[in-house]
Protein backbone atom coordinates (compact mmCIF):
# COMPACT_ATOMS: atom_id res chain seq x y z
CA UNK A 1 0.00 0.00 0.00
CA UNK A 2 2.78 2.27 0.97
CA UNK A 3 4.23 1.81 -2.74
CA UNK A 4 1.44 1.53 -4.30
CA UNK A 5 0.04 4.78 -2.88
CA UNK A 6 3.56 6.71 -3.28
CA UNK A 7 3.93 7.27 0.04
CA UNK A 8 7.77 5.37 0.03
CA UNK A 9 10.05 3.48 -2.60
CA UNK A 10 10.68 0.14 -2.08
CA UNK A 11 14.38 0.94 -0.79
CA UNK A 12 12.35 3.44 1.81
CA UNK A 13 10.65 0.36 3.57
CA UNK A 14 12.23 -1.60 6.31
CA UNK A 15 10.46 -4.97 7.40
CA UNK A 16 11.30 -7.38 10.04
CA UNK A 17 10.24 -10.56 11.26
CA UNK A 18 11.58 -12.92 13.73
CA UNK A 19 12.37 -16.61 11.88
CA UNK A 20 14.11 -16.67 8.63
CA UNK A 21 10.24 -18.93 7.11
CA UNK A 22 8.43 -15.98 8.39
CA UNK A 23 10.47 -13.40 6.32
CA UNK A 24 10.26 -15.64 3.19
CA UNK A 25 6.64 -15.84 3.64
CA UNK A 26 6.68 -11.67 3.83
CA UNK A 27 8.15 -11.88 0.38
CA UNK A 28 6.72 -14.21 -1.51
CA UNK A 29 3.02 -12.09 -0.16
CA UNK A 30 4.72 -8.54 -1.14
CA UNK A 31 5.66 -10.46 -5.03
CA UNK A 32 2.08 -11.35 -5.46
CA UNK A 33 0.75 -8.06 -4.51
CA UNK A 34 3.12 -5.58 -6.06
CA UNK A 35 2.77 -5.76 -10.15
CA UNK A 36 6.12 -5.07 -10.52
CA UNK A 37 10.17 -5.67 -8.94
CA UNK A 38 11.37 -5.01 -5.51
CA UNK A 39 14.97 -5.57 -5.60
CA UNK A 40 15.49 -2.86 -2.82
CA UNK A 41 12.78 -3.85 -0.47
CA UNK A 42 14.31 -4.81 3.07
CA UNK A 43 12.76 -7.73 4.59
CA UNK A 44 14.22 -9.94 6.54
CA UNK A 45 14.55 -10.90 10.33
CA UNK A 46 16.13 -8.31 12.75
CA UNK A 47 19.56 -10.51 13.00
CA UNK A 48 19.84 -10.87 9.38
CA UNK A 49 19.46 -6.75 8.79
CA UNK A 50 22.00 -6.42 12.14
CA UNK A 51 24.49 -8.35 9.86
CA UNK A 52 24.10 -6.29 6.90
CA UNK A 53 24.09 -3.21 8.93
CA UNK A 54 28.24 -4.28 10.98
CA UNK A 55 29.52 -5.86 7.57
CA UNK A 56 28.59 -2.87 5.85
CA UNK A 57 29.99 -0.20 9.19
CA UNK A 58 31.76 -2.52 11.25
CA UNK A 59 34.89 -1.56 10.33
CA UNK A 60 33.63 2.26 11.82
CA UNK A 61 33.96 0.46 15.17
CA UNK A 62 36.86 -1.93 14.68
CA UNK A 63 35.04 -4.56 13.32
CA UNK A 64 35.99 -6.80 10.78
CA UNK A 65 33.79 -6.74 7.86
CA UNK A 66 34.64 -10.49 7.18
CA UNK A 67 33.70 -11.48 11.19
CA UNK A 68 32.05 -15.27 11.57
CA UNK A 69 29.06 -15.68 12.85
CA UNK A 70 28.06 -18.02 15.94
CA UNK A 71 25.91 -20.63 16.79
CA UNK A 72 25.78 -22.02 19.74
CA UNK A 73 27.70 -24.68 19.15
CA UNK A 74 30.43 -22.87 18.00
CA UNK A 75 30.67 -20.66 21.04
CA UNK A 76 30.32 -23.29 23.42
CA UNK A 77 33.60 -25.18 21.14
CA UNK A 78 35.23 -21.23 21.52
CA UNK A 79 35.03 -21.40 25.65
CA UNK A 80 35.98 -25.06 25.62
CA UNK A 81 39.01 -24.25 23.96
CA UNK A 82 39.71 -21.13 26.00
CA UNK A 83 38.17 -22.54 29.62
CA UNK A 84 41.73 -21.70 31.34
CA UNK A 85 41.17 -17.65 30.48
CA UNK A 86 38.01 -17.97 32.98
CA UNK A 87 38.83 -17.13 36.34
CA UNK A 88 35.80 -19.43 37.20
CA UNK A 89 35.44 -21.27 40.89
CA UNK A 90 31.23 -21.09 41.46
CA UNK A 91 30.66 -22.27 37.60
CA UNK A 92 33.85 -25.05 38.02
CA UNK A 93 32.51 -27.48 39.55
CA UNK A 94 35.73 -30.44 40.34
CA UNK A 95 33.91 -33.42 39.02
CA UNK A 96 32.91 -31.48 35.45
CA UNK A 97 34.64 -28.48 34.97
CA UNK A 98 32.77 -27.00 31.95
CA UNK A 99 29.09 -28.28 33.72
CA UNK A 100 27.98 -24.74 33.30
CA UNK A 101 29.39 -23.61 30.05
CA UNK A 102 25.70 -23.90 27.95
CA UNK A 103 24.07 -21.99 31.42
CA UNK A 104 26.61 -19.39 30.86
CA UNK A 105 25.85 -18.83 27.42
CA UNK A 106 22.63 -18.61 27.78
CA UNK A 107 22.73 -16.18 30.68
CA UNK A 108 24.68 -13.97 28.21
CA UNK A 109 22.43 -13.87 25.36
CA UNK A 110 19.84 -12.98 28.05
CA UNK A 111 22.27 -10.01 28.76
CA UNK A 112 22.55 -8.77 25.69
CA UNK A 113 18.90 -8.96 24.52
CA UNK A 114 18.82 -6.34 27.37
CA UNK A 115 21.70 -4.50 25.59
CA UNK A 116 23.62 -4.84 28.83
CA UNK A 117 27.62 -5.09 27.94
CA UNK A 118 30.17 -6.92 29.42
CA UNK A 119 31.45 -3.14 30.89
CA UNK A 120 27.54 -2.67 32.00
CA UNK A 121 28.09 -5.55 34.00
CA UNK A 122 31.53 -5.59 35.63
CA UNK A 123 30.17 -1.95 37.03
CA UNK A 124 27.01 -3.32 38.13
CA UNK A 125 29.14 -6.53 40.26
CA UNK A 126 31.33 -3.23 41.83
CA UNK A 127 28.75 -1.45 42.72
CA UNK A 128 27.36 -4.36 44.40
CA UNK A 129 30.51 -5.25 45.97
CA UNK A 130 30.85 -1.25 47.23
CA UNK A 131 27.76 -1.09 48.85
CA UNK A 132 28.38 -4.78 50.46
CA UNK A 133 31.49 -3.06 52.20
CA UNK A 134 29.87 -0.45 53.50
CA UNK A 135 27.44 -3.13 55.29
CA UNK A 136 27.41 -6.00 57.27
CA UNK A 137 26.78 -9.21 55.05
CA UNK A 138 25.71 -12.21 55.57
CA UNK A 139 27.03 -15.62 54.51
CA UNK A 140 23.91 -15.98 51.98
CA UNK A 141 24.80 -12.37 50.40
CA UNK A 142 28.27 -12.93 50.34
CA UNK A 143 27.98 -15.88 48.04
CA UNK A 144 25.43 -13.64 45.36
CA UNK A 145 28.01 -11.46 45.38
CA UNK A 146 31.04 -13.53 43.95
CA UNK A 147 28.43 -15.56 41.46
CA UNK A 148 27.38 -11.94 40.46
CA UNK A 149 31.27 -10.71 40.42
CA UNK A 150 32.49 -14.21 38.60
CA UNK A 151 29.58 -13.95 36.26
CA UNK A 152 30.75 -10.36 34.98
CA UNK A 153 34.01 -11.60 34.70
CA UNK A 154 33.21 -14.51 32.29
CA UNK A 155 31.14 -12.57 30.20
CA UNK A 156 33.95 -9.67 29.53
CA UNK A 157 36.56 -12.37 28.84
CA UNK A 158 33.62 -14.43 26.85
CA UNK A 159 33.56 -11.18 24.72
CA UNK A 160 37.34 -10.38 24.37
CA UNK A 161 37.72 -13.79 23.35
CA UNK A 162 35.13 -13.61 20.10
CA UNK A 163 36.40 -10.59 19.28
CA UNK A 164 39.60 -11.69 19.20
CA UNK A 165 38.76 -14.56 16.65
CA UNK A 166 36.68 -12.08 14.40
CA UNK A 167 33.76 -13.62 15.08
CA UNK A 168 30.08 -12.21 17.10
CA UNK A 169 27.20 -13.93 18.54
CA UNK A 170 23.13 -13.92 17.52
CA UNK A 171 22.82 -11.50 20.75
CA UNK A 172 25.71 -9.62 19.38
CA UNK A 173 23.84 -8.25 16.01
CA UNK A 174 21.70 -6.45 17.93
CA UNK A 175 23.69 -5.10 20.84
CA UNK A 176 26.70 -4.06 18.83
CA UNK A 177 23.83 -2.36 15.85
CA UNK A 178 22.92 -0.34 18.55
CA UNK A 179 26.18 0.51 19.97
CA UNK A 180 27.31 1.76 16.27
CA UNK A 181 24.26 3.79 15.69
CA UNK A 182 24.52 5.31 19.20
CA UNK A 183 28.19 5.91 18.56
CA UNK A 184 27.91 7.53 15.07
CA UNK A 185 25.25 9.99 14.04
CA UNK A 186 26.39 9.86 10.47
CA UNK A 187 26.05 6.40 10.50
CA UNK A 188 22.92 6.69 12.20
CA UNK A 189 21.36 9.71 9.70
CA UNK A 190 22.10 7.30 6.85
CA UNK A 191 19.81 4.30 8.00
CA UNK A 192 17.51 6.86 9.01
CA UNK A 193 16.87 8.65 5.66
CA UNK A 194 17.14 5.06 3.77
CA UNK A 195 14.32 3.62 5.54
CA UNK A 196 11.54 6.14 6.39
CA UNK A 197 8.68 3.43 7.01
CA UNK A 198 9.54 0.32 9.59
CA UNK A 199 6.79 -2.78 9.45
CA UNK A 200 7.58 -4.89 12.80
CA UNK A 201 5.88 -8.54 12.50
CA UNK A 202 5.57 -10.86 15.51
CA UNK A 203 6.19 -7.47 18.07
CA UNK A 204 4.79 -9.74 20.92
CA UNK A 205 8.52 -11.65 20.77
CA UNK A 206 10.55 -8.24 20.17
CA UNK A 207 13.19 -8.36 23.10
CA UNK A 208 14.35 -4.97 25.07
CA UNK A 209 17.10 -4.19 22.79
CA UNK A 210 15.14 -5.13 19.63
CA UNK A 211 13.13 -2.60 20.29
CA UNK A 212 15.22 0.04 21.12
CA UNK A 213 17.21 -0.48 17.47
CA UNK A 214 13.27 -0.16 15.86
CA UNK A 215 12.56 3.06 18.03
CA UNK A 216 16.14 4.26 17.44
CA UNK A 217 16.01 3.96 13.44
CA UNK A 218 12.52 5.39 13.46
CA UNK A 219 12.86 8.46 14.91
CA UNK A 220 11.82 11.23 14.68
CA UNK A 221 9.50 10.97 12.11
CA UNK A 222 8.23 8.08 13.76
CA UNK A 223 6.41 5.64 10.79
CA UNK A 224 6.22 2.97 12.67
CA UNK A 225 3.76 0.05 12.03
CA UNK A 226 3.84 -3.15 14.46
CA UNK A 227 2.21 -6.36 14.24
CA UNK A 228 1.26 -8.71 17.52
CA UNK A 229 -0.45 -11.41 18.96
CA UNK A 230 -1.75 -10.88 22.37
CA UNK A 231 -2.27 -14.60 23.17
CA UNK A 232 1.37 -14.78 22.15
CA UNK A 233 2.49 -12.16 24.42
Amino acid sequence: WLIEQGHAKPENILAMTFTDKAAGEMEERVDVLLPYGYADLQISTFHSFCERLLRDYGADIGMSRDFKLLSEQDAWLLIRKNFERFDLDYFRPMGNPTKYIKGMLTHFSRAKDSNISPEDYLSFAECLSANQDSKTTDNETTSELVRITELANAYHTYEQIILENDSIDFGGLIMLSLYLLKKLPKILKQVRERYKYILVDEFQDTNYAQYELVKLIAEPKNNLTVVGDDDQA
